[in-house]
């Protein structure tokens, strides 16, 4: 005998809520009927898969190689779900996209009018979140695919093209810079910049473009400086006179700066920029459709 779907549901429910009454809530069962499928999936197992304690359920060693397990088969299912629906017809019906904040605010507006209009059936879902995050969600299926940039580990991934987004030094109006027509790299000091905080893969995208390395004795990675969590934020940190940084060009060609005392300069470095692009599992059978989306973001 192998395990059900619900079953394996029932278990990926349990985890995520900690509780049996929790879980059963979620999946519109009783909690009878739940406890009763996690049984016979231990039962079908042959080990135990939770812990029942009175701080919560807790997975075992089983229950938790199980999850694993568990997490691609339902995303596989729901891939072959899709598939059927929607075969012969790309992009139509629920499509679940992940986009990083430093994409979505500049990048959508001027695609999604063209994606309502070439694919009028499409119901498009947006989760804006750090790329970590929504890796995640890709490879768990929760997300059918994410548009990010690279570089990234992208192991378990497949992806398509969509631009280059250079990479812009950002200071204060009467900063130094503004006397450059292109900014040398070795005029920054390290110890001057605004970076945004830990988690956004801009950070580390303008560092490596730029050949940056932060010292742990200086800078913002020791707290004696200045992180922000947003790009608004970070370009008022700049025009305050704070620091300089650097921005996607995307963001400062759809007016981000605009309103704030910022200079912007073109940086003398090989290739400053990071690549935009639609992610999704490999394997998956939503391939298509994030090329098609590539295809429509990269025509915008």
């Amino acid at each position: 005998m192998l395990p059900t779907l619900r079953q394996l549901q029932y278990l990926t429910l349990l985890a995520e809520h900690g509780s049996f009454s929790r879980a059963a809530e979620a999946a519109h069962v009783t909690q009878p009927t739940l406890s009763a499928g996690v049984q016979e999936l231990e039962k079908i197992l042959g080990a135990p898969v939770v812990d029942r304690a009175r701080s919560g359920v807790l997975l075992t060693a089983a229950g938790q190689e199980a999850l694993r397990r568990a997490k691609a088969i339902l995303a596989q299912s729901e891939d072959l779900v899709q598939a059927a629906r929607g075969a012969g017809q790309p992009l139509c019906g629920r499509f679940r996209l992940g986009v990083i904040p430093t994409v979505a605010p500049f990048l959508l507006p001027r695609a999604l009018p063209h994606l309502r209009t070439a694919y009028p059936k499409l119901k498009l879902f947006l989760r804006e979140d750090l790329t970590n995050r929504l890796i995640a969600s890709l490879k768990a299926g929760a997300l059918d695919a994410a548009l990010i940039a690279l570089p990234y580990d992208m192991a378990g991934l497949e992806w398509a093209h969509v631009e280059d987004d250079e990479l812009l030094a950002a200071a204060p109006a009467n900063h130094p810079i503004a006397s450059q027509s292109r900014v040398d790299l070795g005029s920054i000091d390290p110890s001057d910049l605004i970076l945004l905080e830990d988690g956004h893969c801009l950070r580390d995208h303008a560092l490596a473009a730029c050949g940056i390395e932060l010292s742990r004795n200086g800078g913002d990675d020791d707290g004696e400086g200045f992180a922000a969590t947003s790009l608004p934020t970070l370009v008022q940190m700049v025009g305050s006179g704070l620091g300089v940084s650097f921005l996607p060009a995307m963001a400062v060609e759809a007016g981000l700066v605009n309103h704030a005392p910022v200079t912007i300069r073109p940086l003398m470095a090989d290739h400053p920029s990071r690549e935009i692009v639609v992610a999704w599992r490999s394997g998956s059978s939503r391939a298509v459709e994030g090329r098609l989306l590539a295809e429509a973001f990269k025509s915008r």
